[in-house]
């Protein structure tokens, strides 16, 4: 017996997955148009969220690990789901963390020593 383990071969990972058999099943193929338009938005408008439907995330080049309690992620997992189930608003964990850090930031900018950041740092 040998220890190498048995991989299919090519003809089964490039085999067709469509046949007779299943575009029978399937009934009339309906034509799909290929040209796709998308309009062009000006910049002003790409940064406000629309008031309807959702937003395109931004890209986001870099990535930042961070540790926190089981009390935080819990609370954070919470708000994510009122945010959900109350306001109708689907946001990931980490939109709402880099909501809350430009909130946080903006507040220390605008008012420094008097700053929400400051003071819980000083606690």
């Amino acid at each position: 017996m040998s220890p190498r383990a048995s991989l299919p071969g090519a003809e089964e990972l490039f085999r067709r997955t469509t046949g007779p058999a299943r575009e029978a099943k399937a009934g009339p193929q309906v034509a799909k148009s290929t040209k796709l338009q998308v309009a062009d938005e000006p910049e002003a408008t790409t940064q406000a969220a629309p008031a309807t439907g959702t937003k395109k995330a931004p890209k986001h080049d870099e990535k930042v690990t961070y540790y926190c309690t089981a009390a935080e992620l819990m609370a954070l997992e919470r708000a994510r789901l009122a945010l959900r189930a109350d306001h109708a608003t689907a946001a990931d964990r980490g939109r709402i963390i880099r909501a809350a850090l430009a909130y946080v930031l903006e507040d220390f900018d605008a008012r420094s020593d008097d700053s929400i950041l400051l003071r819980r740092l000083e606690q």
